[in-house]
């Protein structure tokens, strides 16, 4: 089966986000796409295609879904996908699988930022983000989850909240 639009995927599809610590520019964000769409060709699970899709949000985001029910992914197709971005953060000079390590917000303009957990928290102390703060919760696990809203939420509703109280000292 090949690759499918993003928007075709169910709910239940299996969901990875993979964050740039800054906005890609246009010529990063063709190489990022061809090469997740190269994957996305020719991903499989045990010699089976896995159905596959992607999408690129706000200049930053690289959303990838598999429909586990048309296809399972097994730790060997999850280790293919890891590989796949890596190479593509080697072509790109960038680190795309570290956005655990850093957090992801829109600011009063609408704009994406991002920052180290230190950094955020430092903003939160100082109360220069809010409980209202759009924060991205880039461990949803399905494409239903984005769709509710789970991915892009209020600081006060994810898990941000506990991890970085608003105006707490450390």
């Amino acid at each position: 089966m090949p690759a499918t639009t993003f928007d075709r995927m169910p709910d239940d599809a299996r969901l990875w986000v993979f964050a740039a610590p800054h906005p890609l520019t246009d010529a990063e964000a063709a190489i990022l796409l061809d090469r997740a769409d190269t994957f996305l060709e020719r991903w499989a699970a045990h010699g089976a295609p896995v159905l596959g899709a992607r999408d690129f949000r706000d200049g930053r985001f690289l959303l990838v879904a598999a429909d586990e029910r048309a296809t399972g992914v097994s730790g060997c197709s999850i280790d293919s996908l890891q590989h796949a971005l890596a190479e593509a953060e080697g072509a790109l000079g960038t680190d795309l699988r570290r956005a655990g390590s850093l957090v992801f917000w829109r600011n009063a303009e609408g704009q994406v930022r991002s920052a180290e957990r230190s950094e955020f928290r430092r903003l939160a102390q100082a109360g220069e983000v809010s409980d209202d703060t759009l924060v991205f919760d880039n461990t949803v696990a399905t494409v239903g989850d984005l769709r509710t809203g789970r991915w892009e939420t209020r600081l006060r509703d994810a898990w941000h909240a506990r991890a970085f109280p608003i105006g707490a000292t450390a």
